[in-house]
């Protein structure tokens, strides 16, 4: 396909999208480093072998998961014009994740009420990790939020149908992301040691 050939509405969705999915890429790329030196510093003497995630990360999972089912909802309801459906499913998903940040908050604070501190004489070099790769997806989902209410703000102000949907899917896509990415950290955390 020539990316040159189309009208300029065809080409500017293209170039959006392309932005979106670089960003996308130089995300992943930073959280594959957090990840790698999570495995490096695993080596260390004083290193938790033994740690368990809190409870409320497995909810949070389970949450995001929700998230990203109802956002799917909505852009199907969209697709067939259904924009009630679409913004139901849209502040649905908004509601699931604030409650994604809350329970990551409630796991914090039970990582701290197990003795262990970001930083200090409680802290501890693995857990560390997990409270940095834990608030940096949360910064990513603030900002997936911020998107999410930019569409339901234009989709309110009758912006989206069934044939103008590129604002939606790149926030879609985003949100997606976000909720693959918490997926995979979760898992990360849960079974590397």
């Amino acid at each position: 396909m020539d990316l040159t050939q189309g009208t300029t509405e065809e080409k500017t969705g293209r170039a959006k999208k392309m932005m979106l999915w670089f960003g996308i890429i130089s995300l992943v790329m930073s959280f594959a480093g957090w990840t790698s030196a999570f495995i490096v510093s695993s080596s260390r003497p004083d290193w938790l072998k033994d740690f368990q995630l809190p409870n409320a990360f497995i909810i949070s999972t389970v949450v995001i998961v929700l998230s990203s089912i109802s956002i799917l909802l909505a852009k199907q309801a969209l697709k067939k014009d259904n924009r009630n459906g679409a913004m139901l499913w849209l502040v649905v998903t908004l509601i699931l994740g604030v409650v994604f940040i809350y329970n990551q908050f409630v796991g914090f604070q039970q990582i701290i009420d197990l003795g262990y501190n970001f930083t200090g004489p409680t802290s501890n070099v693995t857990m560390s990790y997990v409270y940095v790769i834990a608030v940096m997806h949360i910064l990513h989902v603030v900002a997936g939020l911020v998107c999410l209410l930019v569409v339901i703000y234009n989709h309110f102000k009758q912006k989206y149908s069934s044939s103008n949907m590129l604002g939606f899917e790149l926030a879609a896509t985003f949100w997606h992301f976000v909720d693959i990415l918490w997926v995979y950290l979760f898992l990360f955390l849960y079974f590397v040691r």
